[in-house]
């Protein structure tokens, strides 16, 4: 596996803010060259969650490793945190089009790029996926911004409102608390043809980030027109990961939330069905 910390301000060759992250982790496959034909491989962009105040571990090298495991080259974001919008948005615009412009390297197949969030890293990969044409976005990549938007996004359990039923915390972090990115930054309100094709999964017992969040967007994908698979589970907590024992604690780890642990392999097959596939050179 090729492991590397790739700093995306350094990339871009713009200066990096005080406090700012921005870098990109890789899980990347060997290739074989002596004994098998060289492979060409989806990529995935993780994006832990942590209500944009920081950044769940248990959300990302192990999610990583998971599609590391199904064929995929894989990459993690540690974006900036306790930051306003557009900053974790430009940062993941830039992990995309850094992934697009590197796809020789790391034998990406560059039409088969996703990100997956979750909680506020939900918000912010749906974002991606709905927001990749914003003017800030526009004004920073240029003639770049082609390869900003990805080829679909999970999304689970998603903060996606700023209005009722938010997680506030979320909320005062990316807006500020200024009452225009309330509106422009509540993806249900902001889902035109454009937007990225999305898998959605969330729980009924989610009583941090409630699931009407995801019922919203979905219905908002339904009237653009746009392709989403949206999977509710009855029973669950927030912040399940995995829904494994190795990303939850053993007291909160019961057989009735096992079958939640189902999300990863039927999104992992709505992906498939839209050609994110390990394919021959």
């Amino acid at each position: 596996m090729t492991y590397e910390k790739i700093d995306l301000y350094e990339y871009f060759n713009v200066p990096r803010g005080e406090g700012r992250e921005g870098y990109l982790t890789t899980y990347v496959p060997f290739s074989i060259k002596d004994e098998i034909k060289p492979k060409l491989r989806p990529g995935m962009l993780v994006i832990p969650g942590g209500g944009y105040g920081m950044r769940s571990a248990r959300e990302g090298e192990p999610v990583a490793l998971q599609w590391l495991a199904r064929g995929y080259c894989a990459f993690v974001l540690d974006y900036s945190v306790q930051t306003r919008y557009p900053t974790p948005l430009l940062e993941a615009a830039m992990a995309m089009v850094y992934l697009r412009e590197n796809a020789e390297k790391y034998h990406l197949d560059r039409e088969h790029l996703a990100a997956i969030g979750f909680s506020a890293g939900g918000h912010l990969a749906g974002m991606l996926g709905i927001l990749h044409s914003e003017p800030e976005v526009q004004d920073f990549f240029g003639e770049r911004l082609k390869d900003v938007r990805p080829d679909a996004v999970v999304l689970s359990y998603p903060v996606v409102t700023m209005g009722e039923g938010t997680h506030e915390g979320t909320r005062n972090v990316i807006t500020g608390g200024d009452k225009e990115l309330l509106k422009r930054l509540s993806l249900e309100k902001r889902v035109t043809p454009s937007a990225t094709p999305a898998f959605l999964w969330h729980t009924v017992e989610d009583d941090c980030v409630p699931v009407e969040n995801s019922m919203m967007l979905a219905a908002a994908y339904r009237r653009a027109g746009v392709p989403f698979a949206l999977h509710i589970f009855e029973h669950g907590h927030h912040g399940m990961s995995l829904v494994t024992q190795e990303v939850n604690d053993q007291t909160e780890y019961y057989d009735f939330v096992a079958p939640v642990g189902k999300w990863f392999s039927l999104a992992a097959d709505w992906l498939k069905c839209r050609g994110f596939a390990v394919k021959p050179v």
